[in-house]
């Protein structure tokens, strides 16, 4: 069954991604939280906190079942109807403002009738970066590992996925994005071109390839120096992060309108933020520069 194999599939990850993770820090490890959920399912929480690289990051895995919740069916448009989801998720909030934040979401949907029939299912997820500062090789080997992986698969399409993204991942109430993009995709379903196992095959393909997608950012950038204003630049960004998370967020709303744990939807939340009133960067600064690139999305690729 596909939601098996995927589940195998996002267990296994999850046990890479943080291995390699910690090995990149080299000071602190996750510490692993299991939880389970009352109406079916549960999951494992994954943490890093105070580390020499990462200050907070998440890598968890879920496994939830059970009646849809009425708010739920009525975002779906559906009646009484029971779900399976599955999927892992990650945020990775770095010490030193010259790595970027990094986001990343793959997860499996089934819908059944009440005889316990599929009635619906798809593939939905994505990965995106938000720099504090520009870079623009970093922005450009992102997204090129982002587009080599869709190439490789006649269901993805990167110049769909990546504008997808600049729409999905934007503060509307600033007319700004929260990063610099990626790939953003949901509600991937058999078609008369393609199956569900097209769809898987990219999915795990793309999961696969995130660490490819981010590590070497990050060991390219976590030595540089910073200053005590470029912490502050940083923190003012991290609260623009929590904004989108708290408002616009459809993995946030699912997780709050299914009784999921809310330890683990909020885990991606910084530790650190701050919200100064009516804050403008410098003219010209680097600062400027970052927030105009966030105004209007570029073609990385």
């Amino acid at each position: 069954m596909i939601k098996t194999r995927f589940y195998d599939f996002i267990k296994s990850l999850q046990d890479t991604i943080t291995t390699t993770l910690e090995n990149l820090d080299g000071t602190t490890t996750f510490k692993e939280d299991q939880w389970n959920r009352e109406e079916g399912g549960g999951g494992f929480t994954r943490v890093i906190e105070n580390g020499a690289v990462f200050e907070k990051g998440g890598v968890n895995i879920s496994e939830v079942y059970g009646p849809l919740a009425p708010a739920m069916q009525a975002y779906f448009k559906v009646g009484d109807v029971d779900f399976y989801a599955t999927g892992l998720s990650l945020v990775i909030h770095p010490v030193n403002p010259q790595v970027p934040t990094v986001h990343a979401n793959f997860r499996y949907f089934e819908m059944y009738d009440k005889s316990g029939e599929v009635v619906d299912s798809w593939f939905g997820g994505g990965l995106d970066l938000t720099p504090y500062y520009l870079y623009k090789e970093d922005a450009i080997h992102f997204h090129q590992v982002c587009k080599t992986v869709c190439n490789r698969h006649e269901v993805a399409d990167y110049a769909i996925f990546k504008k997808k993204c600049d729409e999905y991942f934007h503060n509307s109430h600033r007319g700004e994005a929260r990063g610099i993009g990626g790939l953003f995709y949901d509600y991937c379903k058999a078609s008369d071109e393609h199956t569900m196992e097209d769809w898987l095959s990219f999915q795990m393909d793309m999961a696969t390839h995130f660490l490819e997608a981010y590590v070497p950012i990050v060991e390219k950038r976590k030595e540089l120096s910073y200053t005590p204003a470029q912490r502050d630049w940083q923190e003012i960004r991290r609260g623009r992060y929590v904004e989108f998370n708290l408002v616009h967020d459809k993995g946030t709303l699912f997780g709050l309108k299914t009784n999921g744990r809310i330890e683990s939807i909020l885990m991606s939340l910084p530790a650190h933020v701050q919200w100064r009133y009516d804050h403008h960067p410098e003219p010209d600064s680097p600062e400027e520069q970052m927030l105009e690139v966030l105004k209007n999305p570029k073609d990385w690729v």
